[in-house]
């Protein structure tokens, strides 16, 4: 009977942790939180379910990154991927969410070994080359994070964000051939997504933003306003509209997308530092005061 009762626990906390993992990938406001609440409820039932407390980081670490910079997010981040590794040191989940954590900190050695460790453990794992070039691109390490970022593409060839991710990297790099490839690429893979799931607003605004990138003004716009059209508050959405308008040398446009998604919680000021699509308008003064309230 013991047996049967931890096996019915370990597959109801296995459940609510895929629960959590599929809403994750949404990296909308809505979802992220209740993505947090599943993997609380996986830890709930099975204390020590190593995986769920770095779902939980995970979650943690992206809201505080994307749509709400609470000191508390960080902290939770850096405590459940903590959690984790000391539940199991051989988990590359854990030392992707422990990377994750430590690099909004801006430890980056420490977030080095930690992703370096998570690709060693389980190669074939998206999420750990994608986090790490994420990482080196907050750190303007262009070259190394286009060379993850197109190790993520491998891993998950149907993922439509790490190729825009890719050709960012490659455009800081002035490799404006590979960079147009790869906009193109994401530009595919979001219209699939898109015949698939015509609401994906996520897809919408990385579709906006390629095309803005190709300087191809009129889907770019439609794609901006049918973003802003399904989820007009989340700030993420709002930030990447922000880099079309940039791309589309729309000034005002960017910059009053810009202000709202940082005044909605969007939180990672180093991203902004080095993020090409904001060239056009970085020395203006009013992006300049953006960037000092953070």
């Amino acid at each position: 009977k013991a047996i049967e009762k931890t096996r019915k626990v370990n597959v109801e906390a296995y459940d609510y942790y895929l629960r959590g993992r599929q809403h994750i990938h949404q990296l909308s406001r809505k979802s992220l939180e209740t993505a947090r609440k599943m993997f609380r409820r996986a830890i709930e039932i099975d204390p020590e379910y190593a995986l769920a407390h770095a779902g939980l980081a995970d979650c943690s670490s992206i809201l505080y990154m994307k749509v709400d910079a609470r000191e508390s997010n960080l902290i939770q981040g850096d405590a459940a991927s903590q959690k984790a590794l000391d539940l199991d040191p051989d988990l590359a989940e854990a030392h992707v969410a422990r990377g994750l954590a430590v690099s909004l900190r801006k430890q980056f050695d420490e977030a080095e070994r930690e992703f370096e460790t998570a690709m060693r453990l389980d190669p074939k794992l998206f999420e750990a080359a994608y986090y790490f070039g994420r990482a080196r691109m907050s750190q303007g390490r262009y070259a190394e994070a286009a060379k993850l970022f197109e190790r993520a593409c491998i891993l998950r060839p149907e993922d439509y964000q790490a190729p825009g991710f890719v050709a960012q990297a490659y455009s800081s790099l002035k490799m404006r051939a590979e960079s147009e490839a790869a906009y193109r690429r994401q530009i595919r893979l979001v219209e699939e997504r898109l015949d698939l799931i015509p609401d994906d607003a996520r897809a919408c605004v990385f579709g906006a933003a390629a095309f803005a990138c190709l300087q191809d003004t009129e889907p770019s716009a439609a794609l901006a306003r049918r973003a802003l059209a399904i989820d007009p508050d989340d700030p993420m959405l709002l930030y990447n509209v922000a880099c079309s308008y940039a791309q589309l040398h729309r000034p005002d446009d960017a910059l009053d997308c810009l202000e709202s998604a940082v005044d909605k919680g969007y939180g990672h000021k180093e991203w902004i530092e080095h993020d090409s699509d904001f060239d056009s308008i970085r020395e203006t003064p009013r992006f300049k005061a953006i960037l000092e309230t953070m």
